[in-house]
């Protein structure tokens, strides 16, 4: 894995809310930097990939980490 500019622990956090608070850190991070969030297994790991992609965001790495899932997203320039 890259090492992120940023790193956003989620775990605990419902749906949409992850989704929600995951946005608003790309939104006040630069264009090309990286986000790491740590999501939950089930609902967050299955929706939040799927909402930053639909939002525009490239998905850069998801990886399981057993207890918890690593989702890298960049936020692209402008």
């Amino acid at each position: 894995m890259i090492t992120p500019d940023v790193q956003l622990d989620l775990r605990g956090t419902p749906c949409p809310i992850n989704f929600v608070r995951t946005k608003l850190q790309l939104d006040r991070m630069a264009g090309g930097e990286l986000l790491e969030v740590w999501l939950d297994a089930g609902e967050p790991v299955e929706q939040v990939p799927d909402s930053l992609t639909m939002a525009g965001y490239a998905i850069e790495q998801l990886a399981d980490h057993g207890d918890f899932f690593a989702l890298q997203v960049r936020k692209p320039h402008a």
